[in-house]
């Protein structure tokens, strides 16, 4: 499990479910970002003769400490209010119990559509108490490009962006940055080392096949 403070329940991304606070929000300004991403001069450009063009962004630091825990192999977030994605209303509060990346059981607490009860404590287990917040499938992203030198985004900045809003799984459609640079990316991610959802990456026409 892992995830980034958008708030959520850390790590909760992992298993495609996304948490929101209805005024807690973080900031997006508390998401670094580059003085072209948010239109800010960043001083005078050097002649263009004496500039060498990047050929691909900066790579995505390491995850911090404090962005995200995880992995658990079970992770029991209580007392929700589930959003199920299938248009039915809203029910809870409800209990998610999460296992290798997977909603396992989804158990009633006072829900009357949902008589099994509260979940059962698991030893080893990281239960949260996510009461008052609201459970939704995560978002799914499928034409996503990673930054690039010609918008000015660094892999970080839109990395924290999806997962800011919710976007658990990605999409790259024509690895602009160069097929490694996302692939390495895409393993990266998968092992918990930066903050970013899942990556699925396409090469475009010409880019090496």
């Amino acid at each position: 499990m892992r995830g980034y403070r958008r708030p959520h329940v850390p790590g909760a991304h992992r298993a495609g479910v996304g948490l929101l606070a209805l005024a807690a929000a973080t900031p997006l300004a508390a998401i670094p970002a580059s003085p072209a991403a948010v239109g800010v001069a960043a001083g005078p450009a050097a002649p263009l003769q004496a500039q060498e063009s990047p050929r691909t962004v900066p790579p995505a630091p390491d995850r911090r400490a404090d962005e995200g825990e995880g992995p658990y192999g079970t992770l029991i977030l209580r007392g929700v209010t589930l959003i199920d994605g299938t248009g039915a209303p809203a029910r809870g509060p409800v209990d998610l119990v999460i296992e290798g990346n997977r909603i396992a059981r989804i158990q009633g607490t006072t829900d009357p559509s949902n008589r099994t009860g509260p979940a059962a404590t698991v030893q080893g287990a990281r239960e949260i108490d996510a009461a008052g917040m609201y459970v939704l499938p995560g978002f799914v992203d499928l034409h996503a490009h990673i930054g690039g030198v010609s918008q000015g985004t660094p892999a970080e900045y839109v990395f924290k962006l999806w997962m800011g809003h919710g976007i658990t799984t990605i999409r790259d459609p024509g690895s602009g940055n160069g097929l490694a640079f996302t692939r390495i990316h895409r393993e990266r991610s998968a092992r918990n080392e930066i903050v970013a959802p899942r990556i699925f990456h396409y090469a475009g026409v010409g880019a090496g096949w």
